[in-house]
């Protein structure tokens, strides 16, 4: 059953992800971006850990290692060579065709309906995400290309996965699960990729800490969302990261804000409001796999 109480929820977290743009760039070393990865994921897993001190067993093993993987590590690492080998207008408009993605991986693994409403709200996202951050920039690169699709393809699995396996635990347990085992391969990956950042400064250690809290808050309300709700209908609220981003921007740090963003943030609202109007004229929703 569709329940707005769920979707502003769960909107929450793309909202939250947005600000970590400028928490990047204003508080974070540079240079060091799996290490970051792994210090926004890892304490935020260790955390919950703390809470509900409950570890996965059997098969929940191994599948919260490829959720954490699809969700976090695969996903973060491709994300960051994207932006580095691509403009940011780019990197993130090949990233924003995620929920267009999710749309067809749910109807092969869940046997979602293919809503036409729901692949025009997507695109319509998409171009509103385009017209958010792209600038006058030609320059494209192979790799860049493909590492930005990958990710979008990781945290669309990750995204459907989630979904499809449901534990008999609650969302904190099940976030917990996740993150931790996202930290654990990032902090692997940090070791082989990059070399040791130097001692974190002070304002280094806020923007770590508010990196890892939020990630903790926003990954439960996510994954409960998940739960609840058609995939579709959260991949699309992954749209207002973006916006966000570009709000917060023009309010905190003073950027301007061109015609074109303007009408790219109603797009993106006008995409993620039709994805919603898809799913709650939908036959029925899409039930959780059946528990083992």
């Amino acid at each position: 059953m569709f329940r707005a109480s769920d979707l502003l929820t769960t909107a929450l977290a793309p909202v939250v992800w947005g600000s970590t743009y400028i928490v990047t760039t204003e508080l974070l070393p540079p240079g060091h971006p799996v290490f970051v990865s792994a210090a926004r994921v890892l304490p935020a897993g260790l955390l919950l850990l703390l809470l509900v001190r409950q570890l996965p067993r059997g098969e929940w093993i191994w599948r919260s290692f490829v959720l954490g993987a699809l969700n976090f590590a695969i996903f973060m690492v491709l994300l960051f060579i994207a932006a580095y080998r691509l403009p940011g207008g780019i990197a993130a408009t090949v990233g924003a065709v995620q929920p267009l993605i999710v749309i067809f991986v749910a109807a092969v693994v869940l046997g979602s309906a293919i809503r036409p409403l729901a692949v025009l709200a997507a695109l319509a996202g998409l171009c509103g995400v385009a017209l958010l951050v792209l600038r006058n920039e030609a320059a494209l690169d192979a790799v860049g290309i493909a590492a930005a699709l990958g990710g979008a393809v990781s945290m669309a699995l990750g995204t459907v996965l989630t979904r499809r396996w449901q534990p008999p635990v609650s969302p904190l347990v099940f976030a917990a699960w996740q993150l931790l085992a996202g930290g654990v391969l990032l902090v692997a990956m940090a070791a082989v990729l990059e070399p040791l950042p130097p001692a974190p400064s002070a304002r280094n250690m806020v923007g770590f800490l508010y990196m890892s809290l939020s990630s903790a808050l926003t990954y439960v309300l996510w994954f409960r969302g998940i739960s609840r709700l058609e995939p579709s209908a959260v991949a699309s609220l992954g749209f207002l990261s973006p916006a966000t981003a570009v709000l917060l921007g023009w309010v905190l740090l003073g950027q301007a804000l061109a015609p074109a963003q303007i009408a790219g943030v109603v797009l993106v609202l006008a995409g993620v409001w039709a994805a919603q109007v898809a799913v709650r004229r939908g036959a029925k929703p899409v039930p959780a796999a059946p528990q083992p």
